[in-house]
This record gives C-alpha cells, sequence and structure tokens, in this order.
C-alpha cells in the first residue's frame, strides 16, 4: 500500500491566519491526509475555526476542500495538554495559558449552543494515548507521556530521556509537537535543526536507529523565528514547511479580546 502524503500540523493555537497559510500551502503542495497533533486551542482568538477545519480535515472519510468529490486518506487528530485542560482543568498552566483556556471554554459553550459540539468532538479523542499507523507513531508530546512531556534540542544530552522514549516507541518514527521547537533526534545521538523549509530527505529510520520528529507549531513558533511550522511525509522522507503569515493580524485579534493577555500577542512577532 503507498504511504498518503501526510501533512503534519500541531500546536495551532486558535491562530486563524497562521492555520489558514498552512492549509493552503499543504494543498497545493499534493497533501493527501492531514494529521493533527493536537492543541488546536488556547492562547489564541479564534479556537472555534481551528476545531472547525481540523473537524472537516482530520478524521476519517474527510473530502478534499479543493475536490469536494475526492477523499482524502483517512486523518487523524489527538488531544493536546490544552485540549485536555480544557475538558479538566487548567491549574497547572502558568497565568496567561490559564486565562486563555478559561476565556477559550466559554467562547465554545457559546458557540456550541446550536452549533457544532465542539466538547464532544474534543471528548472523543483518545487521552493519555498515541496513535499509530503502518509506518508512524504519533503524540502530542513524547512517546513516554504523549500529552505532558516536552522534547526539546537540548534534551539529546539526556541519555536517560532519550532512551526511555525511544524504547517507548511503536514505531520506528515518532511524530510530535507540544514544545513548539522542530528538531529531527536520532537514537544514535545526532539531532538536525532546520533552519527554514528543508528537504526531501529520507529519514533513515530503523529498528536500530529510531527517530522522533518534532514538527513545530503552526501558530505559536517557540524557535526565535516567527514563522509557521509544519511537516510533509510521505511515508519515508519528510520535508519541514516554514511559511511568513500575517502574524500581526493573529495579534490584533488577541487584543481583541480583553480576557486574553496582551503577552500572547507580542510573543508572535518574536517567534518566542
Amino acid at each position: 500500500m503507498t504511504y498518503p502524503f501526510t501533512a503534519l500540523i500541531s500546536d495551532l493555537h486558535a491562530n486563524v491566519p497562521a492555520l489558514e497559510t498552512a492549509l493552503a500551502d499543504a494543498r497545493a503542495r499534493g497533501a493527501e491526509r492531514f494529521v493533527c497533533l493536537g492543541d488546536m486551542v488556547g492562547y489564541g482568538a479564534d479556537p472555534c475555526f481551528a476545531l472547525d477545519w481540523v473537524m472537516r480535515l482530520c478524521v476519517v472519510g474527510a473530502n478534499d476542500p479543493d475536490n469536494p468529490g475526492r477523499k482524502l486518506a483517512d486523518g487523524i487528530c489527538l488531544r493536546g495538554n490544552h485540549e485536555d485542560a480544557l475538558l479538566e482543568s487548567a491549574a497547572d498552566f502558568n497565568p496567561k495559558a490559564k486565562a486563555a483556556i478559561e476565556w477559550t471554554r466559554e467562547e465554545l459553550l457559546r458557540k456550541s449552543d446550536g452549533g457544532p459540539d465542539y466538547f464532544d468532538f474534543i471528548d472523543a479523542l483518545a487521552p493519555f494515548d498515541t496513535t499509530s499507523d503502518e509506518v508512524a507513531m504519533f503524540a502530542h508530546g513524547s512517546p513516554c507521556d504523549p500529552v505532558r512531556e516536552y522534547m526539546l534540542p537540548r534534551d539529546i544530552q539526556d541519555a536517560a530521556k532519550m532512551a526511555r522514549n525511544f524504547k517507548a516507541m511503536k514505531r520506528d518514527v515518532c511524530f510530535v509537537g507540544h514544545s513548539h521547537v522542530p528538531a529531527v533526534y536520532y537514537q544514535d545521538g545526532r539531532i538536525f535543526r532546520p533552519q527554514g523549509t528543508d528537504g526531501p530527505y529520507d529519514l533513515g529510520f530503523s529498528p536500530e536507529n529510531r527517530v522522533i520528529v518534532n514538527v513545530g507549531s503552526v501558530g505559536q513558533p517557540r524557535d526565535g523565528d516567527p514563522r509557521l511550522s509544519y511537516a510533509l511525509f510521505d511515508g519515508r522522507a519528510i520535508t519541514f514547511v516554514r511559511l511568513e503569515y500575517d502574524h500581526a493580524r493573529a495579534a490584533a485579534a488577541i487584543r481583541a479580546v480583553k480576557e486574553l493577555p496582551e503577552y500572547l500577542a507580542d510573543r508572535l512577532a518574536l517567534g518566542r
């Protein structure tokens, strides 16, 4: 079976201009499937927009938005820690993130009245779990802790942490988000950090040399580069995509919501 050309998006964080730009680019590049690694909501000003798109694309039996008569390959959506906080509690979030979740909850309740039931959709996403297809494993955070654990470039120096995560993998490649920092971690101790749109290149994963790939963040990059980040995967080769988007528009939308801390708008231009 041919592996579907897959767009891997994560950490959308209710950022409309970034998501519009990423989805248009992925469709133009021929994406046949969409996988969302979680955190559709939180921080940004339009959680309903992000959820609406994910509910259309990252599910089984999705239609191609550019060709409504054509079906996409079955998509996947994971629950991130922000969705978990939305359903359970944001008590362990910092005050700014907690304020955003509390506003998001009220906004979704308001929009769900007579419209899509966003909470039912989120609740159906597997909590504290991973998902795999015939080639890859997918998690929001890490193979060991699918919702909460961060994978950051400095972790390549933490042999025990890396060993735990490679051992927990159900496939020889695992895609994650959560830290908002794109990188490729190899079991043999190498790390690759893309600086822009890089690829395609063969990941070279095997049972002897497993690979963890962080696809970065569409809605809130944190590697010092304000361009959105997502990845494309064909079953062996990956392309990292970095794109300019209208972060000023996204920031203005946040500032227009008095319940959202202004810091969440300011950070978008800095990629922090």
